[in-house]
């Protein structure tokens, strides 16, 4: 057994099988660390009631049913479901009387869990939700068991990989803007981004993209940051910016004319604005690189 608190636990309500994982300080500051996993048979009906938990939860059902309190709302749970919550706010769950569930969780954290989690909801995601890859979440589950157990001197770091890949499965899952966007809808929004792809050096506006493309400009925002999760704006700012890293490093063109090439020719906004994006000047950045 490893340092970690690892439990088989059984009495008239559970049988429980976790591990109690305490991360380094270097993963609690830098990486998705783990707090808790393990599996759980109920026996018979079992509750379970938390709250101020700094913590996120995601668990699958694989066998019974029961239900999830979370944020005002009831969710009934069967095979096959799956939970993701923040367990910030109040959340309570129990099996049923007549199908006691058996569930495999993880409790987990880290500096940028919470924006993560929210960038998840804002994408559609859902805290409960049904699945076909819930093979493919209680593999990452075992896997992350089985390294927190491990004498392995670099789990952390795995462990942190493992949450990342399923975090990206859980976006992928979830996120699908092609199937809420019609197909003419859909191409036309493809086109907008080529378009701000090769028009960057020029002056573009939301009322000439709504006029070319005869969009609704309000629309348009809205479709656009729907498809690519962000705005057009902040997407052609991103065009400039990288653009204009190119430049800086392998040209011998000043700022100001740098700018101007990448549709900003403004020095004091091009500054500004690069400087909100790479944390320094671009002067700065051509020095550090």
């Amino acid at each position: 057994m490893s340092i970690e608190e690892m439990g088989y636990f059984t009495d008239r309500a559970v049988r429980s099988d976790r591990i109690i994982y305490t991360p380094t300080l270097f993963a609690k500051e830098a990486l998705l660390y783990l707090q808790e996993v393990g599996s759980l048979q109920a026996l018979k009906p079992h509750q379970s009631h938390r709250e101020s938990l700094d913590s996120f939860l995601f668990f699958v059902v694989k066998n019974g049913r029961g239900e999830l309190q979370f944020r005002g709302q009831k969710y009934s749970l069967s095979v096959g479901d799956c939970v993701f919550i923040d367990c910030r706010h109040p959340y309570y769950h129990r099996s049923s009387k007549d199908a006691p569930w058996s569930l495999k969780w993880m409790h987990f954290n880290g500096s940028m869990a919470a924006t993560i989690y929210d960038k998840y909801l804002s994408r559609g995601g859902e805290n409960v939700f049904p699945s076909n890859r819930i093979d493919q979440y209680m593999d990452v589950i075992d896997a992350v068991y089985r390294v927190a157990d491990s004498e392995d001197y670099i789990r952390d770091m795995r462990i942190n990989g493992y949450l990342q890949n399923f975090l990206t499965l859980l976006m992928e899952e979830t996120y699908h803007p092609e199937q809420e966007i019609g197909g003419a809808k859909q191409e036309s929004i493809h086109l907008v981004k080529e378009y701000l792809e090769s028009h960057y050096e020029d002056k573009v506006t939301l009322d000439d993209l709504s006029q070319r493309f005869y969009i609704n400009k309000y629309y348009l925002t809205k479709l656009f940051k729907q498809t690519y999760g962000v705005t057009v704006n902040s997407y052609l700012l991103q065009i400039r910016i990288t653009r204009a890293k190119q430049l800086l490093r392998f040209t011998d063109l000043s700022v100001e004319m740098i700018g101007e090439k990448c549709g900003i020719s403004d020095p004091n906004y091009f500054n500004r604005a690069f400087k909100k994006i790479e944390g320094l000047t671009p002067r700065r950045y051509r020095m550090m690189w």
